[in-house]
């Protein structure tokens, strides 16, 4: 009887084939690129934490789904996000920051859901944000969309669209139907329009006891349409009164203008007053970004403007803005549409195939090939030509230099193009491809 042990991995944790794999890391480092390409920092925080550092603000479905464990004497916790770290970090090292403080992280972030399709429990967010000492031009609200329209660029996608709203508009509107005590749980049911439809949204703020009249109101706002100038000139002839709400439109409105400043398309960005983010977290300016052509994806990528980053660890205010991409659900549902394509088998662009037993000249070709920055494999177990050539083909290496004896005494290599199946000759100090 076998006493092995099944090889399995987890539910709701990603592993891939290297194909799969070397395009992950594509698109992983497209996306680190652009951030850098905005002035934005690197940094890295632990994946544990202090449970009680971690979890200073943490609670409800939060709390339950965090991955929490004693070692020796200590109560740890895996981060669930990358902005409870940042906050942390920013509260520890507020006196060496330089602020506006922009920074980046692409990490994995882990969450004790229920594994489905699609839905991960160990999986990689890329977040940027910008912090503020004390306070933080809403300018900087403007300068993300630009980074999301590059990032998506980047990745090949032309129809897609960045939708804005502001959260004082919402709240502000609130604020003058009476509403104000119900604002979280409104929000929470409007952010579910796209997903349940209008009659279930209305059904659920009857539920929670909001006037037909106030949700008449509601509706009518998230309802207004037109272009986005039109837009916002609908929103100052509402005339509600309240502070808050003609805030959210100037704040909405210098973003507007400044998003076209950074020269985003027209086409790729649009005022979008039902999108609310459903954490109370939002402050003022929030996105939410869309492929257009697949909407079923859900946004691909998300945030906002906070008032307070560290208000758990620190009494200054340490206002901010930023913006998350789940990457790994998005690679999978990409993946899945065949949107993007693993075609990519290796990471060699040349393989050395030495037919010889001194293998000292096969070697001193492939260091002088990666010095040159070329991705070089040597095959260094003994097998015949037959054999070497069908490990190029299966890989899908571009091109094969053959060495042996006859090659090393003429100073010559022989270098095979595996896509034309073309074979030329060239001086060993001088290979061309």
């Amino acid at each position: 009887m076998s006493n092995k042990t099944e090889p399995r991995t987890l539910a709701g944790f990603m592993e891939l084939m290297p194909n799969e794999q070397i395009l992950f890391e594509q698109i992983k480092e497209k996306i680190e690129k652009i951030y850098q390409r905005f002035g934005f920092l690197p940094l890295d925080t632990p994946i544990l934490e202090l449970s009680e550092v971690l979890l200073a603000k943490a609670g409800g479905e939060t709390e339950k789904q965090i991955y929490r464990f004693e070692k020796g004497d200590t109560d740890i916790s895996m981060r669930f996000d990358l902005t409870v770290p940042l906050a942390k970090y920013v509260a520890k090292n507020y006196g060496n920051l330089s602020f506006p403080f922009r920074r980046y992280q692409i990490g994995k972030v882990y969450r004790g859901e229920r594994a489905q399709k699609g839905r991960f429990r160990e999986f990689y967010q890329c977040d940027i944000d910008i912090i503020g000492d004390g306070e933080l031009s809403v300018v900087n609200d403007a300068e993300l969309p630009s980074v999301i329209y590059n990032v998506f660029k980047e990745l090949g996608f032309d129809d897609f669209t960045i939708c804005i709203n502001n959260r004082k508009i919402l709240n502000g509107l609130f604020e003058s139907l009476n509403q104000k005590e119900n604002s979280t749980e409104i929000l929470r049911i409007i952010d579910k329009i796209e997903k349940i439809g209008k009659e279930a949204v209305i059904e659920e703020l009857e539920k929670i006891n909001v006037s037909r009249h106030s949700i008449d109101k509601i509706i009518n706002f998230i309802e207004i349409d037109g272009t986005t100038d039109e837009k916002l000139q609908k929103l100052e002839d509402l005339n509600i009164e309240s502070e808050i709400f003609k805030l959210g439109i100037e704040e909405l409105t210098q973003v507007i203008k400044n998003v076209r400043c950074f020269g985003i398309p027209e086409e790729n960005f649009k005022v979008d007053l039902t999108i609310a983010r459903g954490l109370d977290y939002y402050t003022g300016t929030v996105y939410e970004t869309f492929l257009n052509q697949y909407r079923e994806l859900g946004s691909v990528c998300s945030g906002g403007r906070y008032e307070s980053l560290a208000e758990f660890y620190t009494d200054k205010k340490l206002p901010g803005v930023g913006i998350s991409i789940g990457l790994t659900r998005l690679f999978y549902k990409l993946n899945e549409l065949n949107l993007v394509r693993a075609d990519k088998k290796s990471i060699a662009e040349v393989l050395i195939v030495p037919m010889v037993d001194d293998l000292s000249v096969p070697i001193k070709i492939a260091n002088d090939l990666r010095n040159k920055g070329i991705n070089t494999e040597i095959f260094l177990n003994d097998k015949k030509l037959k054999a070497k050539m069908k490990y190029a083909d299966k890989l899908e290496i571009p091109y094969v230099i053959v060495i042996g004896e006859d090659e090393i005494n003429k100073g010559i290599v022989k270098v095979k193009d595996m896509i034309t199946g073309n074979e030329k000759e060239c001086l060993i100090d001088d290979i061309k491809f």
